[in-house]
């Protein structure tokens, strides 16, 4: 089954993890160790994709990205209106 995309996009959220994980000042690979912990595997590689866009996030991924970068749900999906066309 082939997924879907808004706007030739995986995921609306991608931009706001590599903001956050930048102000964590935290690279790929020490944010994917941090997930480890809560039990969750992402590779970088798999983290670089969804910064960018390009790879679907499951939604224990996105409440174990959270933690990891302490922020809240809001924070990870604030702007993303404007991935929304009218």
């Amino acid at each position: 089954m082939k997924s879907k995309k808004l706007n030739g996009m995986s995921n609306i959220v991608g931009s706001n993890i590599q903001k956050y994980r930048l102000q964590n000042d935290l690279s790929l690979r020490q944010l994917s160790d941090k997930l480890s912990l809560y039990g969750i595997t992402l590779y970088h590689t798999d983290i670089f994709d969804i910064e960018k866009h390009e790879r679907l996030v499951k939604d224990f991924e996105l409440v174990a990205i959270c933690k990891a970068l302490g922020i809240t749900y809001d924070q990870l999906f604030e702007d993303s209106d404007k991935y929304y066309t009218s």
